[in-house]
């Protein structure tokens, strides 16, 4: 709901602030008193394009802010959230233009751009006025709304599960077809690199062994050499270091047996010697393993070699051979099994398409059945407000193609986003004339009476925003003018609604009513907005049916019309 709407230095406007009730606001007043201003304060702060023109002579700044409870449509939350603007209970839209001709906006106080403010206003308040602000003209929008009115959302919510499931398998299709055209280009290739490497028996970690046992047979001769002298220092000699320190040993144990003091080195010189001992052994073992192998030394340098060469060759080391290896072997396997693979994936996508094309079916005979409804509804409600030779039509088409992926009846269709139909709402409101697109009827008024006859039909359904009219009564008059009030009436009673309005028999539908004047302040024409009380809204009414020279019959008929719409 509108709560309410604050504007600074805009045109006649000095300053003002009117507040807004639910139901049915009616705003009266003289031509060019500033009732175009107010909707013009709206769009604005809507995010539609401004002009320094509008800053109110003399400053430098006029703001525009309206304040709305907080009741967020699921794409407005997103919106927001998009952008990191907080949510309250309350909305805020505001807007202000400087003389030199800049703009800001802002959400919540949160500065934001003119677009975002757009995309949200256009969500919370529909103003049909002389500009095609309107947002049951958008073609994009008519789906959306039969399917509210059929109560089909079930359906859709069915159809667009099984399509996104579908566009998965489809997706698959295409990579896995897309991999196996790469393979099948690049198989010469594949087959000569994966024999290859197959062909050298690739090992992990296999460089550094080699490396490390040809380090070896290169040596063989001095490791002999300097094992059997290391064992002979050790042990074999007459002054080996084993029998030295034997020799301390026993030493060690005679002054221990005199003087305890000597008992810890004695246990070290035990150490020692097993220490000692024990390389001997390992020296004596080592020398008779050496391996004199030219052969075998010959072989790994030929196996360096080859791992050398292949490397360089492929610009990978020898891990990465082996990682390139395993990648090769299964580009081999998918391509062995490809068949089998394509095939399961495509008897999936085959029933997926099946089940897409039922629910597509099941959808659209529910829009059909729904759409005969509605445009009976929309025909009477026309009929009633003075347009009773309309005729209209809520277009399902379906798009042929022969790489459709909903089949009907033999034929394939476009999946749509919604369906595989394509939804518009067409109106002629005169005989004989061809049933066209919404927004190519000319009339102002005519748009604004096929919008309240749509929206009265749709209201009970459709997640409509606050209803803004501005030239409602435009052509109209008598009877018509008094069915178009009611329509008005019974309409606020779903959806807030502000009308402009010249017509008393419409005026009188109010739940509240917004007086317009112009007035001279300091020299200055001043435009003011006030709320009237039952008296003075009695007057206003009046002043509608026999101007400013009011008499006691138009008062009479006023209190009439008043009495008559509290019926």
């Amino acid at each position: 709901m509108l709560c309410s709407l604050y504007i600074k230095n805009f045109a006649l406007i000095q300053e003002l602030t009117v507040a807004f009730n639910p139901g049915l606001t009616i705003i009266t007043g003289e031509t060019g008193a500033g009732k175009s201003i107010l909707v013009g304060a709206l769009n604005l702060v809507l995010g539609e394009r401004a002009s320094s023109d509008l800053v109110r002579s003399g400053t430098t700044k006029a703001v525009i802010e309206a304040t709305l409870n907080n009741r967020h449509s699921e794409k407005i939350e997103h919106l927001l959230s998009a952008a990191k603007i907080d949510t309250a209970t309350e909305l805020i839209l505001r807007r202000e233009l400087s003389s030199s001709g800049q703009s800001r906006c802002f959400i919540n106080d949160t500065p934001c751009t003119a677009s975002l403010l757009k995309h949200v206003g256009e969500e919370l308040i529909d103003l049909h006025g002389q500009h095609d602000h309107q947002l049951l003209l958008h073609a994009d929008t008519h789906e959306t709304l039969l399917d509210e009115f059929a109560l089909a959302t079930e359906e859709v919510a069915a159809y667009k599960t099984t399509r996104s499931s579908l566009q998965g398998l489809l997706q698959q299709l295409r990579s896995l077809n897309n991999e196996a055209a790469t393979i099948r280009d690049k198989k010469e290739m594949l087959n000569f690199q994966l024999h290859e490497l197959n062909s050298v028996e690739l090992k992990s970690d296999e460089n550094e062994s080699i490396e490390t046992e040809i380090t070896l047979l290169e040596n063989a001769e001095t490791l002999f050499t300097l094992s059997t002298a290391l064992n002979e220092l050790l042990y074999e000699s007459d002054h080996s270091i084993y029998s030295s320190i034997t020799a301390a040993l026993h030493t060690l144990e005679k002054l221990a047996a005199i003087d305890k003091r000597f008992d810890i080195h004695v246990e070290e010189t035990r150490t020692a010697t097993s220490i000692v001992d024990e390389l001997s052994r390992f020296t004596r073992s080592y020398a008779s393993d050496i391996d004199f192998n030219p052969s075998r030394l010959d072989t790994l340098r030929e196996r360096q070699l080859q791992l050398q060469r292949l490397c360089k060759k492929y610009q990978r080391s020898l891990a990465e051979l082996i990682e390139l290896k395993n990648e090769l072997e299964a580009k081999s396997a998918l391509e062995e099994n490809l068949e089998e693979e394509l095939s399961r994936i495509g008897e999936k996508i085959t029933i997926k398409k099946a089940e897409l094309s039922h629910r597509a079916t099941v959808l659209s005979n529910k829009r059909q059945e729904a759409a005969m409804r509605l445009e009976r509804a929309i025909q009477e409600q026309l009929a009633k407000l003075g347009i009773p030779h309309a005729t209209f039509i809520i277009s399902i088409a379906h798009e042929a193609h022969k790489e459709g992926d909903i089949s009907i009846n033999g034929t394939t269709f476009t999946a749509f986003p919604g369906g595989y139909d394509k939804i518009e709402f067409l109106i002629s409101t005169n005989p004989g004339e061809k049933p066209k697109p919404l927004v190519k009827v000319a009339s102002g008024g005519e748009i604004s009476r096929v919008m309240l006859a749509m929206k009265s039909a749709l209201a009970e359904s459709a997640k409509l925003p606050i209803l803004i009219f501005d030239e409602i009564d435009t052509g109209i008059s008598g009877r018509v003018a008094e069915a178009v009030g009611k329509s008005l009436r019974k309409l606020s009673r779903l959806h807030q609604i502000i009308a402009i309005t010249h017509l008393p028999q419409i005026a009188a539908m109010a739940d509240l009513h917004l007086s317009v004047k112009k007035s001279l302040q300091n020299n200055r024409t001043v435009t003011e907005v006030t709320p009237l009380d039952q008296h003075s809204r009695l007057h206003a009414i009046a002043s509608l049916i026999s101007g400013e020279q009011m008499s006691a019959s138009s008062l009479t008929l006023a209190a009439e019309l008043v009495e008559a719409a509290r019926e």
